[in-house]
């Protein structure tokens, strides 16, 4: 059973308590009950709001949809019965409220007390005394139902471990051994990792600058280009980070463009693009490369732009759908990076709301779209090059049997076995089937990367 206590996003006073827990509330029900990502709700629900009213919103959020199923059970045992649909908000300010008793370093007077004056800013100022109620009567009956809530616990997997049925199956059938390991990662804030730009400084000489800084900071020792700061900080104040110098982009995302070994002069395709931060790497690590930045998103497209900018690199930038060939030039590339769609199942401690909106029906979806586009990126590479597939995903079916079937049905398609000196610690799989990396699979290795899968293909001269 997991320790109730898992949460480590900021803990800080508001200057406005009731305006930030309200506009919590709004984001969860905008992803609870409207389906919209976390990073679309929190932005809209939060957009009166300033920096510190900003940030307690958001470590509310990010916590109540780490352990949903948990605040779920305890309302259900605090409420006679279910809110209806059109004060249904109220119910996500309950769940506001019973974050902040449960798992936040808030005072309990003043949680109950910003919550109450929160549902009048949510236009429900008739329900204060409902919301007051049951967030007293949790006060009052604490220590009962968490005894009741251990039990359920060791009874549900999904109430111990705060994830849908359908993914702890799958997490069981791919990990015997690590799925609890997994789901105890998924549920904890992660680590914030840096990208250094080669073309700027050293790794070494930008830790010296981090730790001149006073920014307690550690390179990692398998991926070149990886710094680890050991406490988050505003990366806008980061040394140089307006001019270029180092990116915000975890470990396991890092290593794309180490695998793919880009070459200057070489032409390089990174198809589904956006946000541009494999593309940028890709840059960093060969200037002269002429890469293409495929997206079907004009809007994400923006961010690729705007980090290019911010680092001083040069892409071709192209919207276009990279299951189809229309925004094709007809000139062959050198090497493809093949991010491809994904459930993004290893990544859910950035973005836990993952666990709720994701079906189990979609993965057969996504396998289709991933094989769509693999075919005709493939159709894109010269003879002699290489496609590195990569993707977010832990699930073996958009990963290592994806790959096995393309092989199979493929002529002049190999894999090649990644460089063993960029392996990780938490490498799953041997190098024949690919790089499986899971989020945190030990207690020892509590600060690893993000789940990711990379496998390196590469097309016969004579195909």
């Amino acid at each position: 059973m997991t320790d109730k206590k898992t949460t480590s996003e900021p803990k800080q006073a508001s200057p406005r308590p009731a305006a930030a827990r309200a506009a919590a509330a709004q984001a969860l029900q905008l992803v609870l009950q409207h389906g919209r990502s976390l990073t679309q709700a929190l932005p809209q629900a939060s957009e009166k709001l300033v920096g510190s009213e900003r940030a307690f919103a958001q470590a509310i959020a990010y916590q109540v949809l780490r352990q949903l199923p948990v605040y779920e059970w305890l309302l259900s045992h605090l409420l006679d019965k279910p809110l209806k649909t059109k004060v249904r908000v109220v119910h996500y300010l309950l769940l506001v409220g019973l974050c902040q008793l449960r798992d936040m370093r808030v005072p309990a007077h003043a949680a109950i007390a910003e919550s109450v004056s929160a549902a009048s800013l949510l236009k429900q100022p008739a329900l204060k005394g409902m919301v007051n109620a049951v967030l007293r009567r949790y006060q009052r009956e604490m220590d009962a139902l968490e005894t009741q809530l251990a039990l359920e616990q060791d009874k549900s997997a999904t109430l111990a471990f705060a994830h849908p049925g359908w993914l702890l199956k799958r997490l069981q059938h791919a990990y015997p051994e690590h799925w609890q390991d997994i789901c105890t990662a998924n549920n904890q804030a992660p680590p914030l990792w840096l990208r250094v730009n080669a073309q700027q400084f050293s790794r070494d000489d930008y830790l010296d600058l981090l730790n001149s800084a006073g920014l307690d900071a550690v390179a990692d020792t398998h991926c070149p280009s990886a710094i680890l700061l050991q406490r988050s900080t505003d990366v806008t104040a980061l040394p140089h980070f307006t001019e270029g110098a180092v990116s915000v982009q975890d470990r396991s995302a890092q290593f794309a463009a180490h695998i793919l070994t880009p070459k200057n002069g070489e032409r390089i395709l990174d198809a589904c693009a956006a946000p541009g931060g494999k593309t940028a790497h890709i840059l960093e690590l060969a200037p002269q490369a002429r890469v293409v930045a495929l997206d079907f998103d004009e809007s994400r497209l923006q961010r690729v732009h705007e980090n290019l900018q911010r680092l001083q690199l040069n892409a071709e930038v192209i919207c276009g759908d990279a299951s189809q060939a229309d925004w094709w030039d007809g000139e062959l590339f050198d090497a493809i990076l093949l991010d491809a769609p994904c459930s993004a199942t290893g990544v859910i401690r950035r973005h836990p709301d993952i666990k709720w909106l994701r079906r189990n029906d979609d993965i057969s979806t996504l396998t289709e779209l991933q094989k769509s586009i693999l075919q005709q990126q493939w159709q894109r590479l010269k003879p002699g090059g290489r496609l590195l597939y990569a993707t977010c995903s832990i699930l073996p079916d958009e990963n290592m049997l994806q790959i096995q079937a393309f092989l199979a049905t493929v002529d002049g398609a190999v894999g090649k076995t990644i460089s063993s000196d960029l392996s990780g610690v938490d490498l799953i799989q041997s190098a024949t089937d690919g790089w499986q990396l899971l989020p945190a699979v030990s207690a020892e290795h509590q600060q690893s990367g993000d789940g990711f899968y990379y496998f390196l293909l590469e097309k016969k001269s004579d195909a």
